[in-house]
């Protein structure tokens, strides 16, 4: 089934490769979406694809940048078409 979760993380997560990492980290699962700096020092992720890769591709995240994350809320949301998975500004 087709899903689509809106993140947004609060921690230490700007200026410490947290898109750049989620980016590479998404190449290795089958999602598409985004992942950008917000301007009140947090970041967006949106992504979208199968349930089963999208959650494993987030759990992967948290796992990988647990330690910079104080802070995450998440949504469903409607599913837009993304072609990849890639870095906003």
């Amino acid at each position: 089934m087709q899903t689509c979760k809106h993140v947004h993380y609060r921690g230490r997560v700007q200026g410490v490769g947290f898109r750049m990492t989620t980016k590479r980290i998404a190449e290795g699962f089958a999602v598409t979406g985004y992942v950008r700096n917000l301007p009140d020092g947090g970041v967006e992720v949106v992504a979208s694809g199968e349930s089963g890769e999208v959650a494993a591709f987030l759990a992967a995240v948290s796992e990988r940048m647990g330690s910079l994350i104080r802070e995450q809320t998440m949504a469903d949301v409607a599913c837009d078409s993304f072609s990849s998975f890639e870095i906003r500004i």
